[in-house]
């Protein structure tokens, strides 16, 4: 009998003393039974490391971790993959919630497909069954043809531990370190999409939104699709990249007049 893959699930945290109980009940309830649940709290000054520890204690499953100093998002994302023992990771939010069958459809789709490198719920519709296996050059052409695949969040994401440490993890910067990520996983290795809604993404006043830093996000995202597309690792042919590199200027311009002009 095959044994399934152990799959270790990174739970950062920073005074999420509400939301966190709920988020880690979802993953217990999963369907998909061998897991690691790694709490790794970011020094938080409410009852959040309290209430991990409280599931830690019923269910050697559940591991938890406290910063000695706040790291930030992507540092202390990158620090909760380092205590991972399982051949995938798979980061959910301590304020999210994962489906009882979110598991098992995310490590049955990468077992099925063994080349590749990371997975991502898509956003669109395609025209066969999931899970779908793109190249990295298919990964790219899709996500800007309308798909959008590397503006996903992490907790949309399921990675080989593996392919992780050897790109690197996340680079830190700010708001925009996982779509960075998803274009630097895509050009090293393939990619499979699977179904959407395996994880719930809670929306409330304590989150940092990205509206409230819409201009400086929308800065940030477009100097990470230059760097992709002009990587020279970059997985699509000269005259496409330079066509979407046109686009992308026109665009930029033309938010930059209704800016100016407040159209």
């Amino acid at each position: 009998m095959k044994v399934k893959p152990l799959i270790s699930v990174l739970m950062t945290s920073y005074n999420r003393e509400e939301y966190i109980g709920e988020a880690i009940e979802s993953v217990l309830a999963s369907t998909y039974e061998n897991f690691e649940l790694i709490v790794v709290d970011d020094k938080s000054n409410d009852g959040t490391v309290q209430t991990a520890k409280t599931y830690a204690a019923i269910d050697n499953r559940v591991k938890v971790f406290e910063n000695e100093v706040n790291l930030g998002d992507y540092p202390n994302r990158n620090k909760a993959a380092t205590f991972a023992t399982g051949k995938y990771i798979k980061y959910l939010d301590s304020d999210d919630i994962i489906y009882p069958h979110g598991l098992e459809v995310m490590v049955s789709c990468m077992e099925r497909f063994p080349s590749a490198g990371f997975g991502l719920s898509s956003k669109g519709e395609v025209k066969k069954p999931y899970p779908v296996l793109l190249s990295s050059a298919e990964a790219y052409r899709e996500h800007f043809s309308g798909f959008g695949h590397f503006d996903r969040a992490p907790g949309s994401s399921i990675i080989r531990l593996d392919a992780f440490n050897s790109v690197g993890g996340f680079s830190g910067k700010r708001m925009i370190g996982d779509n960075e990520l998803w274009f630097i996983l895509a050009r090293n290795f393939p990619m499979v999409k699977f179904t959407r809604d395996l994880v719930w993404d809670r929306v409330h006043s304590g989150q940092e939104s990205k509206t409230v830093y819409a201009r400086k996000y929308d800065q940030l995202r477009h100097a990470v699709i230059y760097e992709a597309l002009t990587h020279k690792a970059c997985p699509l042919d000269e005259k496409l990249r330079s066509d979407i590199l046109r686009r992308l200027r026109t665009a930029k311009l033309k938010r930059l007049v209704k800016r100016i002009f407040k159209l």
